[in-house]
């Protein structure tokens, strides 16, 4: 006897789980579970996936007829610049010539990657290069201008009307 007085003295009395307590929680609810046993309209069905589909996803249809001009009018004119050049095989050889720059710069900047701290390295060259140019040509209105020159000078030089 003296055992069980204890026992009461010393655990506190359980609080009674019969009752309803509202619970409260930041995670949002979950979807309703669908049992396997009760059966689901199709309409409750389309309802519930319909609801699930974000909303920026909408796409609208074109007509077919304006891209087919578009592109018919692109491959003309592409054809009348390829016919109107004289030196197709210098053309050809400066466009290979490009793609295999690109790829070439492609594995020296994976290669240059791969080395540890190096690419924090030019990050940071290319930050400070980034800076002086802001300094010295976008900061003040005189070298605005003279940048503004001495890009025109470059296209006449490039297009050849100097």
């Amino acid at each position: 006897m003296a055992a069980a007085a204890a026992a009461t003295v010393l655990l506190p009395h359980r609080i009674s789980t019969t009752n309803n307590v509202a619970r409260c929680s930041a995670l949002p609810s979950l979807p309703p579970r669908f049992s396997t046993t009760t059966p689901l309209s199709s309409a409750s069905l389309k309802h519930v996936l319909v609801s699930r589909k974000p909303s920026l996803l909408q796409t609208r249809a074109s007509s077919e007829e304006t891209s087919s001009v578009d592109a018919n009018e692109l491959f003309t004119d592409l054809k009348q610049k390829w016919d109107a050049v004289e030196n197709k095989s210098t053309v050809l050889l400066y466009g290979g010539g490009a793609i295999v720059a690109v790829w070439l710069s492609s594995i020296l900047v994976s290669a240059i990657n791969s080395v540890p701290l190096l690419p924090k390295i030019m990050e940071l060259v290319g930050l400070g290069y980034t800076g002086w140019f802001v300094y010295r040509y976008l900061l003040f209105k005189s070298s605005r201008k003279e940048l503004a020159t001495d890009i025109e000078s470059l296209k006449k030089k490039i297009t050849g009307t100097e």
